[in-house]
């Protein structure tokens, strides 16, 4: 494992040759400043409710690399004083899904400092995160000597087709994309890395009916408190040192974790599925994305009886997908 995560550090410095600097903000970091780091691609229409939300949570400086948008998204960006941009052209594929990109960004940058990596459409939910920051929740960690936070990723969709209502810019996605499966989880453990394996949800459900052992992971560890000599190993699904992964408890009890709200499901989703169908640059040779342009035929609605409306992160505690553990 140890030479596992020093191949994965040599080769975030050989894929950091793919980066240029757009605009390097990086200079006004302080030492305890919380950054988040974010690979994207033609992704305006979600930057400015993306960064609205990270903001009000508490972070502090963004870190994004463009792949080669041909939208507006990085004219949005630059200008702003709390955002970092790198541009490559390169495979999103070969550079292990854009993981050998921030890998490196975190390396030189991010060292002894609280990381929270995410995708554009992805949003955080901690226990208490309506009334206490992100800062409480990493000071928590320090005070209790915790480096790694765990988040199950929920899928969330409209009810009706997907393409009924129409997203706009600095929108709340979860006004529209408010509904999830309360339950249709399965959980293993991988016992080479230590972590948890979760599946199941709409994607499951509705995409892979028939092979549901092919559904996309759930289980990610978006909060770190960085070290140079870490690596993620596949998305942020894993991490080396694999005792970073231990981020369940195994004796009956309960720790701390939240969840990612993924608002991939909007009126966006076709014609996005249809381009990353065409680039072919997603893990299993596109098989999540095939799945989707079959399904998509159809204008399938993701809703079922079954499904549970959004309110809060104590709903969400309820229903046994996230827990405060010991943090009152």
């Amino acid at each position: 494992m140890r030479l596992r995560r020093k191949r994965r550090i040599v080769r975030a410095v050989r894929k950091s040759r793919e980066l240029h600097k757009v605009q390097d903000r990086t200079h006004l970091i302080r030492p305890n400043d919380l950054l988040l780091f974010c690979t994207f691609r033609n992704e305006a229409v979600r930057l400015p409710y993306f960064l609205s939300y990270y903001r009000d949570l508490g972070v502090d400086h963004f870190f994004f690399v463009d792949n080669d948008s041909t939208d507006a998204g990085v004219e949005h960006l630059i200008g702003q004083d709390d955002v970092s941009i790198w541009h490559t052209q390169g495979s999103y594929k070969s550079a292990t899904f854009g993981v050998d990109w921030l890998n490196w960004l975190q390396r030189k940058y991010a060292h002894d400092h609280w990381t929270l990596v995410v995708d554009p459409d992805e949003f955080f939910v901690y226990p208490f995160c309506d009334t206490r920051s992100l800062r409480a929740l990493t000071d928590w960690l320090d005070a209790s000597s915790i480096r790694s936070f765990s988040a199950m990723l929920l899928d969330m969709y409209p009810k009706g087709r997907l393409d009924e209502q129409p997203y706009v810019a600095g929108q709340n996605p979860m006004e529209i994309a408010s509904w999830f499966d309360s339950g249709n989880y399965t959980i293993s453990k991988n016992h080479s890395m230590g972590n948890l394996w979760i599946q199941g949800g709409p994607r499951a459900r509705v995409f892979f009916p028939d092979q549901p052992e092919r559904a996309p992971a759930l289980n990610k560890i978006p909060l770190v408190k960085w070290n140079r000599r870490y690596a993620y190993a596949s998305s942020t699904h894993t991490l080396l040192p694999r005792g970073l992964n231990q981020v369940y408890d195994e004796w009956g009890g309960e720790k701390a974790s939240g969840v990612l709200l993924h608002t991939k499901f909007l009126d966006t989703f076709t014609a996005k599925a249809a381009e990353e169908l065409e680039r072919k640059q997603h893990y299993a040779a596109s098989v999540e994305y095939k799945a989707y342009a079959a399904s998509l035929r159809d204008d399938p609605d993701l809703w079922c009886k079954w499904s549970e409306k959004y309110i809060n992160w104590r709903q969400l505690e309820i229903l046994g997908l996230m827990s405060k553990g010991n943090w009152a």
